[in-house]
């Protein structure tokens, strides 16, 4: 088996980065998008309510709660925007509210009704209202809670969403359809002629996408921090490596879908059908805490779903790779497999 030659890599790795910079509404566009996406969210979220209520209720070690059991008062048990989430023990439940997994947290079997809200939720006093407003007609008073230890602010857990969410679109966009482009124009068909083997024109592609979106991220990153002062509780470096591994991943997906593709409207077509389940299955914009098994099981599926889960594990809530190896190592073993099986597939002009 022939190895790759790192000079011809070299060579169409500079020849992209031209072709890119020189680009200038493309280029200025992956900074502004994220950055108005960021800004203009934040301005929504802070402070303000938005209507999707996941209550969870302990002590309850079933799948579902029977809020029939519970000392909720029955308007509570009735309201259709409630959604009940079963929750182990106090513990679990204060830590699913802190990642804004759930809005509330009522103690189900408590004489004084007793309830937990993270102050940093902008469902959270939404939700307090109801519960509060369930109680007049009884005229019965309920005890207020503030989980304990550090609160994690919404836009702090939507943060690496944003960033994941840029990173795909322009992964899957920035290499699936621009090679699709070239098939079009003719220009890959000039490279056959040349010694340039399809795994090293992919690999120069992939490696290419990577450094910019990297290099957006960095500056997005720190240039909206100025205006939010996200927490970070983990490790940048070990954050920045996440990133990495998750862009080559979706580049490599790309990649698959370039391989021997020549419709630009059918390549669109394909990457919307991609991104757009995995934008609202991955957790971007919502945590999925409540929703069916076999929604959950789908996510898995989805490289952004283990990319987020590691960012997230390790910006919100400080963790090591050791806490977050496993999500590494399947982001890195499925960028290979799905480069090998672009290069084998690839087709210059068809």
């Amino acid at each position: 088996m022939q190895l790759p030659n790192t000079h011809r890599i070299w060579a169409m790795f500079i020849a992209r980065n031209h072709e890119f910079f020189r680009d200038k509404a493309t280029f200025g566009w992956n900074f502004l998008f994220p950055f108005l996406l960021i800004i203009g969210l934040g301005m929504v979220f802070n402070g303000k309510e938005y209507q999707q209520f996941k209550v969870g209720v302990f002590p309850v070690t079933t799948e579902s709660v029977t809020v029939a059991e519970t000392t909720l008062p029955i308007a509570f048990q009735q309201e259709n925007q409630i959604v009940f989430i079963p929750i182990a023990d106090q513990k679990t439940g204060e830590e699913k509210l802190s990642l804004h997994k759930i809005d509330l947290l009522v103690d189900g079997q408590s004489s004084t009704h007793t309830y937990w809200i993270n102050d940093s939720s902008p469902n959270g006093s939404l939700a307090e209202k109801i519960l509060l407003a369930s109680f007049l007609p009884t005229g019965t008073a309920a005890e207020k809670q503030v989980i304990s230890g550090r609160q994690i602010r919404y836009i702090d857990w939507l943060f690496p969403g944003i960033l994941a969410m840029n990173m795909m679109f322009a992964s899957l966009w920035g290499v699936g359809y621009i090679v699709v482009r070239y098939r079009k124009n003719g220009a890959l068909k000039r490279l056959k002629a040349t010694p340039l083997t399809p795994f090293e024109y992919l690999t120069a592609q992939m490696l290419s996408r990577i450094f910019h979106l990297m290099f957006t991220l960095i500056v997005v990153w720190f240039g909206v921090d100025l205006v939010f002062k996200f927490q970070m509780q983990g490790s940048y470096l070990l954050t920045l490596f996440i990133f990495f591994l998750g862009g080559l991943n979706l580049c490599s997906i790309g990649l698959i879908l370039a391989a021997r593709g020549t419709s630009e409207e059918f390549t669109s077509g394909v990457l919307n059908f991609i991104s757009i389940p995995m934008m609202m299955l991955s957790e971007v914009w919502f945590s999925l805490e409540g929703a069916p098994k076999w929604v959950i099981s789908l996510s898995q599926i989805f490289p952004l779903t283990h990319l987020l889960k590691a960012a997230r594990s390790v910006m919100n809530e400080g963790a090591t790779f050791g806490d977050v190896q496993w999500e590494c190592l399947i982001l890195l073993l499925t960028t290979l497999l799905f480069l090998l099986i672009a290069s084998r597939i690839f087709s210059w002009n068809e």
